[in-house]
């Protein structure tokens, strides 16, 4: 089950948020959100529910533990005992037939090992729990008593499978007493019937486009032009896919009272790699900083070692993203480009030329469109042919009519996709707004707006997907 689905939007969560709104305690609304959460998961394997459960106890057990225990010794080696049994789980469902491929490859055998399924969002859960284990190792919040209130924590429908990684000192204190307001209700609606119009009405359009451009069959024949449009269509998806899930996890989050952080900030209106890393997938970024990057020592020994600490940090971003080493090399990619930044360009400043600034985001952008072609092809030979085509090397043409048709078919579509990448709309909104405080009409219309466009994206959406097959989810491989 997805966000996208009708079932999901027009069932399972009404359903649910109907049962929600109706309880009266907090403890209810949890055990409301507990049930519809393992049934979400379980919709997927139920066995796999089982680990999900099992992952968590440990997590509560080591928790407890680190609670009760004082000497440092015996937490240490609590911390380390917890940590790598749900490591070595999380490697085993994730990486074991990568690691028999990658050996086998080397020393020329076969390994006889059975197809592991991947479990859903096994990424996201590992994170969350052992950043819960880690703070409460560090003291920086309290060992849960509740081995329930721990699962729910895990395993909450809105980001279990798809995101943000929340941490568990951020919403500690709403899983034991909160309330949603009218403005949450509002806010949490308007969030995610734009998260849902972003995915169905854009990113699933993108990516249909994106997969005819760089079909593998014709991928040698392919102009330039089509190579390159394939490219920029794909940005474009998983840019809108990411956050349309963001988008609507953080509105079904507030819905409940449930406040996430922000995942993504506008990445494309970046100036830097290392601006284009804060505004990415920040809930990731940021876990590996506070728990890799900074207890490695950070940049606190010397430039040699802090090459070393940011080398580990995209080698891990990159397996995480997948269990195949072009996601290792489109980490490695970003490692390469962050350290040269970092050491050898000047850093924007107020003070720095017009021109330079759009230099340097026009190269930012070019940095991110190649990034994205090595995170689209699992297979390297199929991406060698794809730049081989880019660069007209296949005998392959410039540009042809298949280009030229794809681009002028979908050339306003592509506005629309590319100005909904930008902060333009929110900036917008905010402008009327702030006229609105001077002026009943503008006023008016601002109401209107905020009632209607809700609204008017859900029946798009529904519109889009009743006959849409095209409607895939990117974060299965997480």
């Amino acid at each position: 089950m997805v966000f996208s689905s009708l079932f999901f939007v027009f069932f399972f969560f009404v359903l649910c948020m109907a049962l929600v709104l109706t309880r009266r305690t907090v403890k209810g609304q949890n055990a409301v959100l507990l049930i519809f959460s393992l049934l979400f998961y379980a919709w997927g394997g139920p066995v796999l529910l089982l680990l999900l459960c099992g992952v968590t106890f440990i997590c509560w057990l080591g928790g407890r533990l680190l609670g009760w225990l004082q000497r440092p010794f015996y937490r240490r080696l609590t911390l380390m005992m917890t940590v790598a049994v749900c490591l070595l789980m999380f490697v085993y469902f994730k990486y074991t037939n990568f690691l028999a491929d990658t050996l086998g490859w080397i020393f020329r055998f076969d390994a006889a090992i059975p197809e592991i399924v991947l479990p859903i969002g096994i990424s996201f859960y590992t994170f969350q729990l052992l950043s819960y284990v880690a703070d409460v190792y560090r003291g920086e919040a309290a060992a849960q008593p509740s081995y329930l209130r721990l699962l729910l924590y895990a395993s909450l429908f809105h980001q279990c499978v798809a995101g943000p990684i929340v941490r568990y000192s951020d919403v500690c204190a709403e899983l034991e007493q909160r309330g949603a307001t009218l403005q949450d209700l509002s806010s949490g609606v308007t969030r995610f019937a734009v998260g849902l119009a972003k995915k169905a009405l854009l990113a699933n359009y993108c990516g249909s486009l994106a997969t005819a451009a760089l079909a593998a069959k014709g991928l040698a024949e392919a102009s330039s032009g089509t190579v390159f449009l394939g490219g920029v269509f794909y940005m474009l998806q998983i840019y809108l896919d990411f956050s349309a899930y963001s988008d609507m996890a953080i509105g079904m989050g507030r819905m409940c009272g449930l406040h996430y952080c922000e995942n993504f900030n506008y990445p494309y209106i970046s100036g830097s790699v290392t601006e284009f890393w804060r505004r990415w997938h920040i809930s990731l970024s940021t876990f590996f900083r506070d728990y890799v990057y900074i207890p490695l020592g950070g940049n606190r020994c010397g430039a040699g070692r802090q090459i070393l600490n940011l080398l580990a940090v995209w080698a891990l971003t990159g397996l995480w993203h997948g269990a195949s080493w072009n996601y290792v090399l489109w980490g490695l990619y970003y490692f390469v480009f962050l350290v040269i930044e970092k050491f050898f360009l000047p850093k924007l400043s107020d003070k720095t030329p017009l021109w330079s600034r759009i230099l340097r985001h026009a190269g930012v952008l070019v940095i991110v469109w190649f990034g994205w072609m090595l995170f689209y092809f699992e297979d390297l030979s199929a991406l060698g042919t794809a730049l081989g085509s880019l660069f007209c090397v296949n005998g392959n043409p410039f540009w042809d009519l298949s280009a030229r048709l794809l681009l002028l078919n979908n050339l306003f579509f592509l506005l629309v996709a590319i100005l909904a990448c930008t902060p333009v709309v929110p900036f917008l909104r905010r402008r009327l707004a702030e006229a609105g405080r001077s002026n009943a009409a503008w006023a008016a219309l601002g109401g209107g707006m905020d009632a209607v466009l809700p609204a008017l994206l859900i029946f798009l959406s529904f519109v889009s997907l009743i006959g849409n097959t095209y409607n895939p989810f990117l974060y299965f491989q997480f």
